[in-house]
């Protein structure tokens, strides 16, 4: 499998001002709201992202507890983190989220990319992150900025 096909994306505009948008994603409390692919199950208030380097704690389906390293970081603009198990070495898949102000609100984009990714025993998992799969995270986080809650 090449690097190209290791790295998913889906985007479409948000009737939203970027700065709601981002407030959804940066606060890990609020990702199991708007997770298109039903894995996350819970993460602690009082989380929120600030930079490069921050760490967040999510609990996903199964109560399996992930750690996610901020290793890409522009407020209102990008994120992105690469999870693992919490003490245990990044096995290399990331999430990125990019946000643009457009004149109809925010063009978003959300990617999976699995290009670093060498535990083999992964790949099957990372395959299911789908464009369609990111593209329901996008549309349920739309659903939530686009009527204003946070």
């Amino acid at each position: 499998m090449s690097t190209a096909e290791k790295i998913v994306s889906a985007e479409r505009v948000v009737a939203a001002p970027p700065e709601r948008v981002f407030e959804l994603i940066a606060d890990p409390a609020q990702q199991p709201r708007w997770d298109g692919n039903e894995n996350l199950a819970e993460a602690a208030a009082g989380q929120r992202v600030h930079g490069v380097g921050d760490v967040f704690i999510m609990t996903n389906v199964g109560d399996r507890v992930r750690q996610n390293r901020i290793v890409e970081f522009a407020e209102g603009r990008r994120i992105a983190w690469l999870p693992s198990p919490v003490g245990e070495a990044e096995p290399g898949h990331l999430w990125r989220w990019e946000l643009e102000p457009v004149a109809e609100g925010t063009l978003v984009r959300h990617t999976f990319d699995w290009s670093g990714l060498t535990d083999s025993t992964r790949f099957a998992r990372a395959q299911q992150n789908t464009a369609a799969a990111l593209l329901s995270s996008i549309d349920r986080l739309a659903a939530l900025a686009e009527v204003g809650e946070e």
